[in-house]
């Protein structure tokens, strides 16, 4: 368990486990939100390459006929390898994605059970008048919104 959850006072254990297991779930969120990011421009990055490169090595070369420029293509197997490559990297891309909204799904989940759940983790009267400063240490350190239920 994080130090500064671990730390937080008039908070009983079931909240902290509460308040860890969504902390988790943010840095998941954020791990594949960031692997998404560098995918997406890897993916940009490699078919711009890719279509400079059939420019220059097929396009502008073999401009005089289609059928020129697909047997140049089709005989050179570095086009092919290239292309390869750019369908697995916009593969990879979508693959990511898929994992960053299943991440964001539950993250969310869990945050606004914590939110809707928040009059039984913090039962009595102390507890409740501190609880804001729960919210407060989880907004600060871990950028996770408690006070609200939307994003």
């Amino acid at each position: 368990m994080d130090s500064s959850i671990q730390l937080l006072e008039n908070t009983d254990q079931a909240t902290k486990q509460a308040l860890e297991n969504v902390r988790k779930r943010k840095e998941k969120f954020d791990k594949f939100k960031n692997w998404h990011k560098l995918s997406i421009w890897g993916t940009i990055i490699l078919a711009a390459l890719f279509f400079l490169y059939l420019y220059i090595t097929v396009a502008s070369v073999y401009s005089y006929s289609f059928a020129a420029m697909f047997s140049a293509f089709v005989n050179d197997s570095k086009n092919f390898t290239f292309l390869v490559f750019s369908v697995g990297m916009y593969g990879a891309m979508n693959l990511l994605k898929e994992k960053k909204d299943k991440a964001e799904k539950e993250y969310h989940e869990l945050r606004c059970e914590i939110v809707d759940r928040s009059k039984d983790y913090w039962k009595k009267e102390e507890e409740w008048k501190n609880r804001h400063l729960v919210f407060e240490i989880m907004k600060k350190n871990y950028d996770i919104n408690l006070y609200h239920e939307k994003k």
